[in-house]
């Protein structure tokens, strides 16, 4: 009987590879044999779950983030409901990827970032997330200022019922100039759209001043809960 094979397992575990060698190495030290060694696969196998590097790049940069989502889905679902707010505060914390046990994944990203600026494929993967990321937040941000709970009870086609403000960009984003909470941008004193991007880019900013040393954890987490801390007296 013909063995089977899990592809989507093999996909992954190169995908994985991939990260490896480009935490050590850079997008540019990543090979084909390089990669079927870390892997423990066959060249051949590689290649035929992936025709060109571009496309083994792209799955390991998919990879890094569906691991990211994971962990934020896992925080803001695993307990009891909680303030939007408090929610806001765990995701941030997640993707400014600034603990220790998550250094490796802040050094992949930031190569994913360089290597963007030169490769379309990559940067469009990259919209795409920060665009996802971007319309979770915009969500918290608004439910906050209006004091509820945008995750706590699970919203139909929210992260914890498995829906696409993590999973995607969604149509109407800020790709195309609209918003995903018709109106609810301009909810309270603040404005939701706004308060996002600067969080978000605040948080990719903290990644790269603690990767290259010039702040501590320490000082990135006050610098983080300092901002969010006046967000929410404006709100």
């Amino acid at each position: 009987m013909p063995k089977q094979v899990d592809h989507e397992g093999r996909r992954r575990r190169i995908a994985e590879a991939v990260c490896l060698l480009v935490d050590e190495h850079g997008l540019e030290g990543v090979t084909l044999r390089d990669v079927a060694t870390r892997a423990e696969v066959s060249m051949g196998a590689v290649q035929r779950c992936f025709r060109t590097k571009e496309e083994m790049l792209l799955a390991a940069l998919a990879h890094v983030g569906e691991r990211v989502t994971a962990r934020v889905r896992n925080r803001l679902t695993a307990g009891p409901a909680q303030s939007a707010a408090t929610e806001l505060g765990l995701v941030a914390g997640e993707v400014a990827l600034l603990r220790e046990e998550h250094r490796a994944e802040a050094r992949i990203w930031l190569a994913f970032v360089a290597g963007a600026a030169v490769n379309p494929a990559l940067a469009a993967t990259l919209r795409s997330s920060y665009a996802a990321l971007e319309e979770l937040v915009v969500r918290l941000v608004a439910e906050a200022a209006g004091g509820g709970s945008a995750l706590g009870g699970a919203a139909a086609g929210g992260p914890a019922a498995g829906g696409s403000a993590l999973g995607g960009a969604t149509p109407g984003g800020p790709a195309a100039g609209g918003s995903a909470l018709g109106g609810a941008d301009t909810a309270g004193a603040v404005d939701a759209r706004t308060e996002a991007r600067t969080l978000l880019a605040l948080a990719d900013g903290l990644t790269a001043h603690v990767l290259v040393g010039h702040r501590t954890v320490a000082e990135a987490e006050e610098v983080l809960h300092a901002h969010l801390a006046g967000l929410w007296a404006r709100c």
